[in-house]
């Protein structure tokens, strides 16, 4: 007699009780770290963000099964998912280029560190260099990769390959307003009210496009029209 008979579980249950278990786990680490680390959530919304961008990415790359195809749309496949996730990357401040006073400051000399950023967003290992700088932000790292892994498997799902991978550039990159934030309080002004305002609503506004762009990207509503 099988476990799935006995126990009278359907595949839906199975992965009901797999995410509830990713739920779980994620709010017991992110509790641990924040005692162990002695942070004070001064804004807790933005750690319900980091953790939702990890929960939604680990379900998304755990759920997402590619169409099998051809070696070539293979690789045309990964090729347009790298270049995106070196994109996202690049804009979304996992790699820091020397230039700016914050990029400086980080990239002077060889070195490892870790930051005690806010539960999802850290830990976050720093590894620095004369040339630039690669933050590895928990949420970050899961979330784009996810995003790129959709893409590639968008790709795959539809002949026209290429405005799939555009379409999907052009939507995700918008998944790092806070990068735009960023750069506009340095044109503006940290004390002028646009800048106060769009880094106070950068990482709602960031969450919000990340949580479309999955949903968009992983049901994918327009490939069976475009494949058309």
């Amino acid at each position: 007699m099988s476990v799935k008979r006995v126990f009278g579980t359907t595949q839906r249950t199975r992965d009901l009780i797999y995410v509830t278990l990713l739920g779980n786990s994620l709010i017991t680490l992110a509790l641990g770290y924040i005692l162990i680390g002695d942070i004070t959530l001064t804004q807790p919304r933005y750690t319900v963000y980091g953790l939702l961008w990890i929960f939604i990415g680990t379900i998304v790359i755990w759920k997402t099964n590619p169409a099998p195809t051809d070696a070539r749309t293979r690789r045309r496949a990964s090729v347009i998912a790298i270049v995106y996730l070196g994109v996202l990357a690049a804009v979304g401040g996992v790699i820091i280029t020397t230039g700016g006073n914050a990029a400086s400051a980080l990239t002077q000399s060889f070195g490892i560190r870790v930051a005690t950023l806010l539960p999802g967003w850290g830990p976050a290992p720093i590894v620095t260099t004369p040339l630039g700088a690669v933050v590895l932000m928990p949420a970050r790292i899961i979330g784009y990769f996810a995003l790129a892994y959709l893409v590639y498997a968008t790709v795959i799902d539809t002949a026209r390959a290429a405005v799939s991978g555009i379409v999907g550039l052009l939507s995700c990159v918008s998944c790092s307003w806070p990068i735009i934030a960023s750069v506009l309080s340095g044109v503006l002004g940290g004390g002028s009210a646009a800048a106060a305002v769009a880094l106070d609503f950068s990482y709602d506004v960031s969450t919000a496009t990340f949580v479309l762009t999955i949903a968009l990207l992983y049901w994918r509503p327009l490939v069976g029209r475009i494949g058309n």
